[in-house]
């Protein structure tokens, strides 16, 4: 039985694979889809986090939706032709190692 934490890292893990597998910059559907999945898992992530029963420290709820609006926000920058996916890219990367317990995630 997978826990949780083993769910979240494997959309992470796809959703960075289709970030990583596509151009890096949106002038092709791949890229479109790509960062669309990622703004639609950071979307579902935040309102998540705002739930009063998650039980994540305040703190890191915090630090997680700061990141969800960052992460969303450079998103619509990458479809409008003005940045690339590799913030986005980093982003989920070190979110994954969080999610696995990686010392200096």
């Amino acid at each position: 039985m997978r826990s949780p934490r083993d769910a979240e890292y494997d959309i992470f893990s796809r959703v960075t694979r289709m970030l990583r597998q596509a151009p890096r910059t949106a002038d092709s559907v791949e890229t479109i889809q790509a960062v669309y999945k990622n703004s639609e898992l950071w979307t579902l992530l935040a309102a998540d986090l705002a739930e009063p029963g998650n039980g994540l420290p305040d703190e890191t709820k915090a630090g997680l939706i700061s990141l969800a609006g960052f992460a969303i926000r450079h998103g619509r920058a990458v479809m409008a032709g003005d940045a690339q996916t590799d913030p986005l890219i980093d982003i989920n990367m070190t979110v994954m190692r969080g999610l696995r317990g990686d010392v200096g995630a």
